[in-house]
């Protein structure tokens, strides 16, 4: 394996259902899986099947599902004090659920020896030794996760070392070092990993984010020798989360020359991230490095003008190299490139000495000011940039609507929309209820242009937002 190779551990199905409003199901879970797996991550750690019925149910499906590039990987601890391995039910559960691999933790700061197990730290280095000899001897690939190692070090760095030169004796694969309260900032962590990596060769890097120096330290970690980082996708995880692969491997790749997987699947990095945030039910951060909606927008008309000159005045790296794409947006800030590249993209001529380009940028400013956006309205600038050119637009008119609501006995509120419309010179009156106005404005639009544009039974809302204009004046705004 070459030296320049970085393993990728992905921990999204178990570190990070521990954050807080991630719940993934079976379904989900599998879903996941495979949505790595085709990224090219090595390891996918599934769960802990000795804790719960739906992670044993998870690496029973996963048995009978086919994986191109992924380890399935089992999570557990050490056995108990005063227990043999080989009788510890978590290690015999890890053993029978079917996984590849094993990944367990063991305590590697003397203060948790004492204070959270509550035994020797002789007895300590035994359990970490006898589970891991245990699951070698059954098959397994066992990858150890030195729990809390960093704080271990800095209170007593010759026990820290001791604990995972016991789990080498034993056989693990990967000695992953954690800064399991992710309190330990990156020059700390180059330093440790170092040390430690002149005597452990296969070193491994599990960094949380609670000072934000998630992918920092693990970017400190592999260029001071790790080769092999864990991570979850979009950074979940308990507490503040887990050091995000989804800013990780572009950045071992694209800025550090590592190899972790093809450029064929970094170029899916953004619908991947997309789609696992998707199943999780959780809205992504817009300015996500790499992936986010905004990692590539543009909408300061200085910069807009040098983008379109060159993409590297703004840009750090060809959005496409992850999937991503570069957008401009046009608001108050606007200039006139941004409404050039904007028109240019919906296929609309337009003149920089026009007069009018002059009176469409102030038109967006004035708009803007009274509380219009237009950077998630592409439809309604297209209107408004033919409006001003004079360009041929109407498809319909509406003349005027009359919108009911009425609340009857039962509780039920009733929402009637009228609508006079004209449609290619027709005038056509309708008449439609609904969930609520805009639904029965819809309806009765729908019911009078559906016979002339049937193709408008593709469209359907996907998604809206209500914005308080002037917060002062109440329900007036």
């Amino acid at each position: 394996m070459s030296d320049r190779f970085i393993t990728l551990f992905d921990t999204t199905l178990r570190d990070g259902t521990q954050g807080e409003g991630i719940s993934l199901s079976v379904a989900d879970k599998l879903r996941i899986a495979h949505k790595l797996d085709a990224l090219g991550v090595h390891y996918i750690e599934g769960g802990w099947p000795g804790s719960n019925a739906k992670d044993i149910e998870f690496f029973t499906a996963a048995r009978a599902h086919t994986w191109q590039h992924a380890r399935i990987t089992a999570f557990g601890s050490t056995c108990r004090k005063g227990q043999r391995a080989h009788d510890d039910h978590n290690l015999r559960s890890l053993v029978s659920c079917g996984a590849q691999v094993a990944t367990i933790f063991g305590k590697s700061w003397d203060f948790h020896v004492h204070t959270a197990l509550q035994t020797t730290n002789e007895e300590n280095i035994r359990m970490i030794f006898d589970s891991i000899a245990y699951l070698r001897s059954q098959g397994l690939e066992v990858i150890y996760d030195a729990e809390h190692f960093f704080d271990g070090y800095m209170h007593n760095a010759a026990y820290a070392k001791a604990t995972i030169d016991a789990a080498m004796r034993a056989g693990a694969q990967w000695i992953v070092l954690c800064d399991t309260n992710g309190g330990t900032l990156p020059h700390d962590v180059a330093d440790i990993v170092r040390s430690v990596h002149a005597t452990t060769p296969f070193l491994g890097i599990h960094a949380h984010n609670d000072c934000e120096c998630g992918v920092a330290n693990s970017l400190a970690a592999v260029q001071a020798g790790a080769r092999h980082v864990q991570g979850t996708f979009n950074g979940v995880g308990e507490r503040c989360g887990n050091a995000n692969l989804v800013s990780l491997i572009p950045n071992l790749q694209l800025k550090l020359g590592y190899t972790c997987i093809s450029s064929e699947q970094l170029a899916s990095l953004t619908s991947t991230a997309r789609a696992i945030g998707e199943i999780a039910n959780m809205t992504l951060p817009i300015n996500q490095p790499y992936v986010g909606n905004a990692a590539f927008a543009h909408k300061g008309g200085i910069h807009v003008s040098a983008v379109l000159r060159h993409p590297k005045t703004y840009e750090h790296i060809d959005p496409r190299l992850v999937g991503n794409e570069q957008r401009v947006l046009v608001s108050e800030l606007a200039g006139m490139s941004n409404l050039v590249f904007k028109a240019q993209q919906m296929g609309l001529p337009f003149d920089f000495s026009n007069e009018k380009s002059k009176q469409l940028i102030q038109s967006i400013k004035d708009l803007e000011h009274k509380g219009y956006q237009f950077e998630g309205a592409d439809a309604s600038l297209e209107l408004l940039i033919r409006e001003t050119f004079g360009l041929p637009t109407p498809v319909f008119d509406i003349d005027r609507f009359k919108l009911i609501l009425d609340k009857s006995g039962t509780n039920t509120v009733l929402s009637e929309a009228i609508l006079h419309i004209t449609v290619n010179g027709e005038a056509r009156y309708t008449v439609a209820e609904g969930n609520g106005p805009i639904n029965a404005l819809d309806h009765a639009l729908r019911k009078a242009l559906l016979p002339i544009y049937p193709h408008i039974s593709d469209i359907h809302l996907i998604d809206y937002k209500v914005r308080v204009i002037s917060e002062q004046e109440a329900t007036a705004s």
